[in-house]
């Protein structure tokens, strides 16, 4: 949540000191970049690694389509 705010007022400081012109160049790259499937597998792959290193043993559980939810595996 910090980093959405931090984001916007970055852009909104840019864009209000070069225009809407250059405040629309900016957004639309950001989406651009934030949408990007290259850009979600990289995210991904980032994620799965430190859920790896935080319990081997765990297992990521799809919520949705866009969230999943890291789980300990049951001991049998």
């Amino acid at each position: 949540m910090i980093r959405v705010a931090a984001v916007m007022a970055v852009g909104y400081v840019l864009g209000a000191k070069a225009g809407r012109r250059r405040y629309e160049q900016i957004a639309t790259t950001f989406r651009a970049v934030t949408g990007s499937p290259a850009t979600k597998a990289v995210l991904d792959a980032g994620r799965r690694k430190i859920a790896d290193r935080v319990s081997p043993d765990g297992t990521l559980t799809p919520i949705d389509a866009d969230t999943a939810v890291w789980q300990p595996e049951k001991k049998r």
